[in-house]
């Protein structure tokens, strides 16, 4: 890896950001290119073993390429599955990618997968900054949420989609009809829908889509909350709750559906040892469910990359940042117990991990899980929690800002991090002068600093080098 061809950061504990600097090594074997026969971009993320591109991992890996400093091309992963986007607006969860064709199945004909492509392509905007690539892919979107509606929203507002939809295959949520993760997502969707038209200044598709969020909000509130066990739940086919307790209730965090009261009621579970709150945050089923497995079984028990990082970025939206921060930390140990072993950086980076032990997670008799060196889900961890959550930078750059929470003083930050063409580093060290935040830019910018949730400041940064000793923030 060239000195410059990532982000570089730094942190006082080295085996995480040797972890870091691993991932984006691997990253490297992770791209192919598309052919005539399949219809695929002529280069896109994929797991080297996979014969299908998947929906929902596509989603999920923008997050962290995003932070490759333009080296990987993002938007390929959308864009091959929106160039295969039907007449009706339908688009399939997984195409192979032997012929390019839909992937389907019996109990999942439609090839329904989770719908979060707005969330992604406004984490896109605010990391990449092309409006004009907004403004391409809103009719393929609006399309999409059209079909979507017309073909799993019921009568009673709410969407009804197979389990194998949500991608928690084998949880335990057999009498589920209306899944609150799935209904969540199609919230979340309809939230940056309209969060995406406040890009374009069109205030009819802003309207229309936070109506249709509202819409789903009430509905989830009224029905799928449970006021004795602050908790959400699935719904069965009479609308009655399955009260099963899965890491598919915390989508609403992100959803900001719950109001503070109902909020801090769903966060409680995850510091409950009984429950969510086990050394490694969290298990894709309570500890306390009866069909809980300590070896993980799938999803009855495994701690997933992915669920894990849906729930920090739930905690940040109600202000949790400490508590998103601190189980970011504790999971990464957990991961980087995987990847290192007593010959040094041996391992591999598991889809899932054991709940209540180190180690990958295991599923009796299914031999092909977890997958390793399963970057689609462990790299959302390993760069993008690193980035955001342990060092603690929130980087719009159409807004020109960059926020940085310093819970403590530590020598952190990170270093060339590319802004479209402009190239920023931010380090907090300790000099003779005492602690200090250092500064490079090519650009302006402005950088809101929160040190110790005590002194919050909004400083430009000059373009050239700069330094501010933090006691005079």
């Amino acid at each position: 890896m060239g000195k410059k061809e990532f982000p570089k950061l730094h942190f006082y504990d080295h085996d995480l950001t040797d972890m870091y600097d691993y991932t984006f090594n691997r990253l490297k074997g992770f791209w192919k290119r598309g052919t005539s026969e399949n219809g695929l971009q002529p280069k896109y993320f994929s797991y080297p073993d996979a014969e299908s591109i998947n929906q929902f991992e596509a989603i999920l890996a923008t997050f962290f390429l995003v932070y490759s400093n333009r080296v990987f091309p993002v938007l390929s992963l959308l864009d091959n599955f929106y160039h295969k986007q039907e007449a009706d607006g339908a688009i399939r969860g997984e195409y192979a990618i032997k012929d390019g064709k839909s992937v389907l199945s019996r109990k999942n004909h439609e090839g329904i997968l989770p719908p979060l492509y707005a969330w992604a392509e406004y984490n896109i905007y605010h990391k990449i900054g092309l409006k004009k690539r907004v403004r391409e892919i809103m009719p393929v979107l609006e399309r999409y949420f059209a079909w979507l509606q017309r073909v799993c929203r019921q009568e009673n507002g709410l969407y009804a989609v197979p389990l194998s939809a949500t991608m928690m295959t084998n949880s335990p949520r057999q009498n589920m009809k209306y899944p609150v993760d799935f209904n969540t997502q199609v919230a979340i969707n309809a939230l940056y829908m309209s969060a995406l038209g406040d890009i374009l200044n069109d205030k009819e598709i802003s309207y229309r889509y936070k109506k249709a969020y509202f819409s789903l909000k009430t509905r989830i509130s009224s029905l799928m909350w449970n006021d004795r066990d602050r908790f959400y739940y699935d719904l069965d086919k009479d609308e009655k709750q399955v009260k099963v307790k899965t890491a598919a209730s915390f989508w609403p965090l992100l959803a900001e559906i719950p109001n503070e009261v109902r909020a801090e009621g769903l966060i409680a579970h995850l510091t409950d040892p009984k429950t969510f709150g086990l050394e490694n945050p969290f298990p894709s089923l309570a500890a306390d469910e009866k069909d809980f497995d300590q070896r993980g079984y799938g999803f009855r028990g495994s701690v997933f990359p992915f669920l894990t990082y849906m729930i920090i970025k739930g905690l940040e939206k109600y202000g949790k940042f400490e508590l998103a921060r601190e189980c970011s930390i504790k999971h990464l140990y957990f991961v980087l117990e995987g990847l290192h072993t007593d010959e040094g950086m041996k391992g591999t980076l598991w889809e899932a991990y054991a709940p209540a032990r180190e180690g990958a997670a295991s599923w009796p008799g299914n031999t092909q899980f977890p997958r390793p060196m399963f970057l689609p889900y462990t790299a959302l961890s390993t760069v993008a929690l690193m980035i955001e959550n342990v060092i603690g930078l929130y980087i719009s750059l159409p807004r020109k800002t960059v926020d940085w929470i310093i819970p403590s003083l530590e020598i952190m930050g990170i270093e060339d991090l590319a802004l479209k063409r402009n190239m920023i580093t931010i380090l907090s060290n300790k000099s003779g002068r005492g602690w200090e935040i250092r500064l490079e830019s090519e650009k302006l910018y402005y950088l809101t600093v929160n040190v110790l949730d005590s002194k919050k400041k909004t400083l430009p940064i000059p373009s050239g080098k700069c330094s501010i000793l933090i006691d005079k923030i």
